[in-house]
């Protein structure tokens, strides 16, 4: 497939960056020569300075030969013209990254279809929205949802005393043995685990569990973990992303919420937006100030400025300070590896967002979603069986399934999430949750397509 990427900054960089890994014909445009000459340094890919609403720049790209352009600059209007004038061009597949909500409305006078658009995405909504996930998860570093929220994948830290420290995945099963739940992944330092039934548990892992939410605090009290509640909250910033998570945390029963803007002008208009908030108007960086408001007796605390040096600094504080749930918004590559290691409870990361729409865009018709997680080297499909796909042959233990792959729940015809054991039987139609090295995805894939 041959592919335009607009924009070489840090997303344009990670999106071509998957594209290249997966063998596809990529071509990166920017005006900023310094970012294209880091992109060719450690990319397989071809670069073209120029502006990605020029016509002649688009067909020096072979902008008349390429499959699909993703626009991902900073600047809306340059991702939407891009776009426009890519399907003019014969294009058959744009994708924009737009900040604002107007296009993304469905009840918008102006829809994308309208543009020549054919994915949206919003990376500043996707993050808000795992940041709630997260608050309503006080023990999880990190929740993703699959199942239409049926089924929540979270991770969580073996801190020192973990009674689940030393045993294998066989034995906590047999502890918890009327809860059907699946542990899908292991981050052991800089290393990835798709684990079986005798791997045991170290101090440190972070473990990536799948199981219905219901059953979650279960198995976090089988790991260790304690469920609390998370009642106050401190946001530190009023970015798009702080106000809608105050936004829809504040409509929450016991919930109290304090926000921080250092711009007065955007904190009065946020405190009009946001009645049932306090917003206060001062400095992110000032310590004094939040520890004044009240940050030591806060059960969370979220950084979400745009400084991200501020974001990780402020947390650490909160941290040492006694608050139990700290999230930083961290895209930066340098930042995010390091982020739980050195005290934070969990990071959000923009750039991820849309990685995923425009993965689970090129994966085809039956995957149905596509998720990464901080630290773990493996994709997450949503992925649907196809009528005679080898999968559906046998059940799961007649199976020969690599130990690349591992299938962790099955949502089947009948709209019923079912935990995978070997004992099941993956139906055509079914829709299988499947943990996967990035190298191995298209083997993966054909498990679950046509024979």
């Amino acid at each position: 497939m041959r592919a335009i990427v607009i924009g070489a900054g840090e997303v344009g960089f990670d999106v071509a960056r998957l594209l290249a890994l997966e063998q596809h014909d990529v071509t990166v445009v920017d005006m900023d020569a310094a970012a294209l000459e880091a992109v060719s340094d450690k990319l397989d890919v071809m670069t073209v300075r120029g502006g990605g609403t020029s016509p002649e720049v688009l067909t020096q790209c072979g902008v008349h030969k390429a499959d699909i352009l993703i626009a991902v600059t900073t600047v809306d209007e340059v991702n939407i013209i891009a776009c426009m004038m890519a399907r003019r061009l014969g294009v058959a597949t744009t994708v924009a990254r737009v900040r604002s909500d107007v296009l993304g409305d469905s009840g918008s006078v102006i829809q994308a279809s309208d543009f020549g658009i054919d994915i949206i995405i919003h990376p500043e909504e996707s993050a808000a929205a795992e940041v709630i996930r997260l608050m309503r998860r006080s023990s999880a570093t990190d929740v993703l949802t699959f199942a239409d929220g049926r089924l929540h994948l979270v991770g969580m830290r073996l801190d020192v005393g973990s009674p689940a420290i030393g045993k294998s995945l066989r034995d906590l099963a047999e502890e918890l043995s009327d809860i059907p739940f699946r542990i899908m992944g292991i981050a052991r330092g800089i290393r990835t685990i798709i684990p079986r039934g005798t791997e045991r548990l170290q101090r440190n892992d972070q473990v990536f569990v799948l199981a219905q939410p219901k059953h979650m605090p279960h198995v976090a009290r089988l790991l260790g973990k304690s469920e609390s509640r998370i009642d106050r909250v401190m946001i530190l910033g009023g970015t798009k992303i702080g106000a809608r998570v105050a936004s829809q945390l504040s409509g929450e029963k016991h919930k109290k919420l304090k926000l921080v803007e250092p711009d007065r002008e955007k904190a009065e208009l946020l405190a009009r937006q946001l009645p049932d908030v306090m917003v206060i108007h001062g400095d992110a960086t000032d310590i004094d100030l939040l520890v004044m408001e009240g940050l030591s007796e806060m059960d969370a605390f979220v950084a979400v400025t745009d400084d991200e040096e501020s974001n990780l600094v402020s947390c650490l504080m909160a941290k040492h300070l006694g608050v139990s749930k700290t999230v930083a918004l961290l895209s930066k590559g340098a930042y995010v590896p390091i982020s739980q290691v050195i005290g934070l409870d969990a990071a959000v990361n923009k750039k991820l967002a849309i990685s995923r729409e425009i993965m689970r865009f090129l994966r085809g018709k039956h995957v149905l979603s596509v998720a990464t997680v901080h630290g773990l080297d493996l994709e997450i499909l949503e992925i649907e069986a196809n009528t005679r796909a080898p999968i559906t042959r046998k059940p799961l233990s007649g199976l020969t399934i690599p130990g690349d792959m591992l299938i962790g729940a099955i949502l089947n015809g009948e709209g019923e999430v079912e935990v995978a054991t070997g004992a099941t039987h993956v139906q055509p139609g079914d829709r299988a949750i499947i943990f996967v090295r990035p190298h191995f995805i298209h083997e993966a894939e054909r498990f679950f397509s046509k024979a």
